[in-house]
């Protein structure tokens, strides 16, 4: 009977030990981490004309992740009060009390100084562009601009923006405009993908009392901005092709791609139905995601033909 007694706690702490971990890994957002980082990887790529150093592309991957990973649980911790109000994050680990503020906080420092020391070592550049980012959106966006206007979203953007530029910076150690135009690309995508989330989730952003967009402006007047920010995207994606940065492949596949978000934005303004803004946010992921694996591979083309 004791045997079975001590087996059964041992299962008990190992469950125990097994939700704590998994815990502090969605502290980190580990989704949005990973999208992060394949932008970074195309910066990388796209900033050389042949294979980008094995020792860049480790350390820059590993130190970016690693900062992006603390910038969310920061995020986690300062917005912990907000998120226990709303449906779509009331179940997050320090919003239900599972994990303490002050481990949290240890973790997010740990995963910090560890990021930034990696990046450290391929160049200062990238090492401070990078903690730039991460006070950008765990301070300034987070603390500040998240409630104090409706534009939080735009203006906050580029830190979110920032990592196809750390990408490139840490393979060549410097700016350059072609890692601008990467910027651009996910700085202008980012309003009509936050925004339709916001259009689905207002009633959530209005009882907690942020100012996003359709809490403050009303749905059609956001429905609008996202059309507009969709056609804005489609002009600024054929930047890359027009200063010959890319080539006819990146030209076709974003064409179809930035259509296919303009189209999910004219049914959004003129044709809404239940569960449509849903579905133009996911749109707007595959579409980020499609959209760099389209530029890495138009490089390759570029490079081996």
């Amino acid at each position: 009977m004791a045997k079975l007694q001590v087996a059964g706690d041992a299962g008990i702490k190992a469950v125990r030990r097994q939700r704590i971990w998994q815990d502090y890994l969605t502290m980190t957002k580990p989704k949005v981490v990973a999208m992060l980082l394949l932008t970074a990887l195309v910066g990388m790529c796209l900033a050389v004309p042949g294979i980008p150093p094995v020792e860049a592309v480790v350390l820059g991957l590993a130190g970016i992740g690693l900062q992006s990973a603390a910038a969310a649980a920061f995020n986690h911790v300062l917005d912990r009060r907000f998120d226990a109000q709303m449906a779509r994050t009331y179940h997050r680990p320090l919003a239900k009390g599972r994990i303490e503020t002050h481990k949290a906080v240890v973790f997010a420092s740990v995963l910090m100084v560890a990021g930034f020391g990696l990046l450290w070592m391929l160049n200062a550049l990238t090492a401070w562009l990078t903690f730039a980012s991460l006070i950008g959106y765990a301070v300034v966006y987070t603390v500040w601009l998240k409630h104090a206007t409706p534009q939080n979203i735009v203006i906050g953007g580029l830190a979110g923006a920032a990592p196809p530029l750390l990408g490139w910076t840490a393979v060549t150690g410097q700016f350059e405009p072609h890692a601008l135009l990467l910027v651009m690309l996910v700085f202008t995508w980012t309003p009509p993908h936050f925004w339709a989330l916001a259009i689905h989730r207002r009633d959530d952003y209005a009882k907690a009392g942020i100012p996003m967009l359709p809490v403050t402006h009303g749905i059609e007047f956001t429905k609008t901005m996202v059309l507009l920010y969709t056609v804005m995207l489609a002009l600024v994606g054929l930047l890359p092709w027009l200063t010959g940065m890319s080539g006819g492949l990146y030209l076709a596949g974003s064409t179809v791609l930035n259509l296919g978000f303009i189209g999910y934005a004219l049914k959004l303004k003129f044709a809404d139905e239940t569960g449509h803004a849903w579905a133009t946010f996911k749109y707007s992921i595959w579409h980020l995601l499609a959209l760099f694996v389209v530029l890495l591979a138009d490089h390759w083309l570029m490079v081996w033909v």
